[in-house]
C-alpha cells in the first residue's frame, strides 16, 4: 500500500509540474493520475493531505539535490558562495518547474494555515537548518540564514512574475557583493 501512495504522489508531482495548481479538482487529478478520486481520498484523506503529502515529497527532493550540490561542489573544491551556487541550480531549465511548483504549493500553504500550519512551522524550522548547514562557519547564524534565504524566495518570486532571469541573475550578485561587504566591515569593526 506505501509504495502505490508513493507512485501517485510521483504520479500527482508530474501532473502538477505539467498543469499547476490553478483549478486543482481530484476528479481531473485522478484520471490523469489512473486512479479515481476515492481512491485518492483513501491514500491521502483530503485534498490538503494529498497536497501535504505532495509539498513533502518535493522538499525532500529539493533539499536532496541541494545536498547533493553542495557536496559536489565541496568535493570539487570549488570555493561558490552557496547562494550562487543554490540560485544558479535553481533556475536552471530542468530545476526550476520543481521548484517553482514548491512556491506555489507554499503559497497554497500560507493561505490556509489551518490546513496547514504544521508544515509550515516544520518548513520553515528545516530549511533555516538547510541554510545554516551550507553557511561558512562565520556566517553560520540563524539571522543571516533568515536573511540569505529571505533574499532567495524575493528574487525566485520575482523570476516566477517575471521571467527575467538576466536581471534577478544580477540582483543576487549585487546582494552577495554587498553583504560579503557588509560582513567584512562588521568584523573588522569587531576587532578594532
Amino acid at each position: 500500500m506505501q509504495e502505490r501512495k508513493r507512485e501517485l504522489t510521483e504520479a500527482i508531482i508530474a501532473y502538477l509540474l505539467k498543469h499547476g495548481l490553478a483549478d486543482l479538482s481530484l476528479r481531473p487529478l485522478a484520471a490523469k493520475t489512473g486512479t479515481s478520486s476515492r481512491l485518492l481520498i483513501y491514500h491521502f484523506e483530503s485534498k490538503e493531505g494529498l497536497l501535504t503529502e505532495v509539498l513533502l515529497a518535493m522538499q525532500a527532493r529539493v533539499r536532496r539535490s541541494c545536498e547533493q550540490l553542495l557536496a559536489k561542489a565541496a568535493r570539487d573544491r570549488q570555493a561558490q558562495v552557496p547562494l550562487r551556487l543554490f540560485w544558479n541550480w535553481a533556475i536552471d531549465a530542468e530545476n526550476f518547474p520543481y521548484l517553482k511548483l514548491l512556491y506555489e504549493l507554499q503559497i497554497l500553504a500560507i493561505q490556509n494555515p489551518s490546513a496547514y500550519g504544521k508544515y509550515l512551522a516544520d518548513n520553515s524550522v528545516s530549511w533555516l537548518d538547510f541554510a545554516m548547514s551550507a553557511s561558512s562557519a562565520e556566517y553560520r547564524t540563524p539571522e543571516l540564514a533568515t536573511l540569505f534565504g529571505a533574499v532567495f524566495d524575493g528574487l525566485f518570486l520575482e523570476l516566477m512574475g517575471t521571467g527575467d532571469r538576466k536581471r534577478t541573475t544580477q540582483a543576487l550578485e549585487a546582494f552577495i557583493l554587498l553583504a560579503g561587504g557588509a560582513l567584512k566591515s562588521t568584523k573588522r569593526a569587531k576587532r578594532a
